[in-house]
């Protein structure tokens, strides 16, 4: 994944209401209005929120007769996991390193 594409996911990722959209789009498209439903924000909040989510990539927008529906688009996420991924390997390693040393010196002492 490049590294402007990287910083655009990751700053999206970082707002939590960006975060609650995308776990509401996870169970299937939902317009603009729809997704503004459990939040006490206005309609255009919304829609500046799923501006921010289209520009990392993580969401896309169809037209369907009148209205906009929002789609997420897991293919973007794979790959903020996939990055994620490479560190959560080398901290698993020094955790387990560190849990064998451990472990060694409370035999030994």
């Amino acid at each position: 994944m490049q590294q402007e594409a990287l910083n655009r996911a990751f700053a999206a990722l970082a707002d939590p209401t960006r975060r609650a959209i995308l776990d509401r789009l996870a169970s299937g498209e939902a317009t603009v209005n729809e997704l503004a439903e459990p939040f006490a924000m206005t309609q255009p909040a919304i829609s500046k929120h799923i501006k921010v989510l289209e520009q990392a990539g993580l969401v896309s927008r169809s037209r369907l007769a009148q209205t906009r529906p929002c789609k997420l688009e897991a293919a973007r996420l794979k790959e903020v996991s996939d990055w994620l991924d490479t560190y959560r390997i080398l901290w698993e390693d020094r955790f387990d390193r560190l849990g064998d040393y451990l472990n060694k010196e409370g035999k030994t002492t």
